[in-house]
């Protein structure tokens, strides 16, 4: 133990109460708040106003920028439609090489399975 902790106040010590906390031990009326409450994260009135705050705060930001939330749809819509494009474009030189290359392996395996078979 360390020094000055008598041995009523070490929190590694049972209780002497069964099914009470042990000191310093996290309140037990947590373990019981409400699901609305653990899916929002707190009270829903303190979530509102933070909520609100941040809104507020983006809006200002969004509106200094020039930015409205439909140009910021389009611009991710056109992002996501351009990464598939690209995605489709290199799959398909992708196929074009995968063909290049067997034109030249599969006669080549071919030739030296029929020659590992007649030794």
């Amino acid at each position: 133990m360390t020094s000055g902790m008598t041995p009523e106040h070490d929190p590694r010590r049972p209780s002497p109460y069964p099914g009470q906390p042990y000191a310093g031990a996290p309140f037990p009326d947590q373990g019981r708040r409400s699901a609305l409450r653990r899916f929002l994260g707190g009270s829903p009135a303190a979530v509102f106003m933070k909520l609100l705050f941040l809104s507020v705060l983006v809006g200002a930001v969004m509106a200094t920028l020039g930015v409205t939330p439909g140009l910021l749809f389009w611009h991710a819509y056109d992002a996501v439609r351009t990464l598939i494009d690209l995605g489709l474009a290199t799959f398909h030189d992708f196929g074009r090489w995968i063909l290049a290359g067997a034109v030249v392996v599969v006669p080549l395996w071919l030739l030296s399975r029929f020659f590992a078979v007649s030794k």
